[in-house]
């Protein structure tokens, strides 16, 4: 198991650098000046855009701006937002958790819908639930995110008036105004997650109920929830350690619609603002941060293929 994930971790490292280089050029992909940006076009001189880009390294060669910024990324340094001068590290480590909570409880949200709606599907093809299920997961991929939210806040928020629309309230502040804020944006995101898993699993759940071993188990005797519950749906255990982890990869590129409709502090709506804003140095530090969480949420995937399947860890 450990040079298992020694291989992981090694072909980790070179996809990290990748993902810096590619981080690095959005200052030069994005339209705009930073120096402008900071001082505002009407205050745009020569000589104090000329001071700014030499306080910014701007003034330097690509190669050299890179290497001193990767430098600095490397020592937990992600430069000062242009806009506001706060620390950009500290800016992230505020809003990851709205981020990251959100998307962890649009999967669970989704694991727990779609998996028994899957195997009830699997288990009972053909028939109306059935095509129940593929309705949903139908439905639940068609429909925009930022419609779906529109429609739950007018809905939830504004006509029956159960649940917050926009805003948000850390748990650890008060947990029942938390998760209230939280409910409509999960719901949100969960939709596509429900979709997802019920139409993978659903799928390699028929794969593996049309095998020969369960053939064999029910030939013996075994009772069908035995069959389903123990032997197909383990075996059926790779695929929804996929889904799970795309599905979590997906939601967190999603945030950046959501959070913005709901008004939530996370890295998504972070984004947005620092391209509306040309903050450079703050983009490249929520993008490169949930680059990294998609890389971490892939490597977990691969080391739980090779727990679930030791043929693969031995591969």
């Amino acid at each position: 198991m450990t040079a298992f994930v020694a291989r992981r971790l090694a072909a980790v490292a070179p996809l990290a650098f990748l993902v810096t280089l590619l981080v690095f050029s959005l200052v030069l992909i994005m339209p705009g000046d930073p120096a402008v940006a900071l001082v505002g076009l009407e205050n745009a001189t020569e000589e104090r855009l000329a001071a700014i880009r030499e306080r910014l390294g701007l003034d330097r060669p690509v190669h050299v701006q890179y290497a001193f910024w990767l430098w600095r990324v490397l020592r937990g340094d992600l430069g000062t937002s242009v806009r506001t001068g706060e620390p950009v590290a500290q800016a992230l480590v505020e809003r990851v958790p709205v981020t990251v909570g959100l998307a962890l409880a649009a999967t669970a949200v989704g694991l727990v819908v779609g998996c028994p709606l899957a195997v009830v599907a699997a288990h009972r093809r053909g028939t109306a639930l059935d095509a129940f299920a593929r309705a949903v997961a139908a439905l639940g991929v068609a429909v925009p995110n930022f419609w779906l939210g529109s429609m739950l806040a007018l809905v939830l928020a504004l006509e029956l008036r159960w649940l917050p629309a926009t805003g948000y309230v850390s748990v650890l502040e008060d947990i029942g105004a938390g998760i209230r804020h939280m409910v409509l944006p999960t719901l949100t995101l969960a939709a596509s997650a429900v979709a997802e898993v019920t139409r993978q699993l659903r799928s390699s759940l028929q794969d593996v109920l049309d095998s020969d071993f369960v053939r064999t188990a029910r030939a013996k005797g075994v009772g069908e929830g035995v069959v389903v519950g123990k032997h197909a749906l383990r075996n059926a255990m790779i695929p929804i350690v996929s889904v799970a982890a795309l599905t979590v990869n997906r939601i967190i590129g999603a945030t950046v619609v959501v959070e913005s409709v709901f008004a939530l502090p996370g890295l998504g709506r972070m984004n947005l603002e620092s391209v509306l804003n040309r903050d450079f140095p703050m983009l490249q530090g929520a993008v490169l941060l949930m680059a990294l969480i998609v890389i971490a949420i892939n490597l977990l995937a691969d080391l739980a293929y090779g727990w679930v399947d030791p043929r693969i860890r031995y591969s």
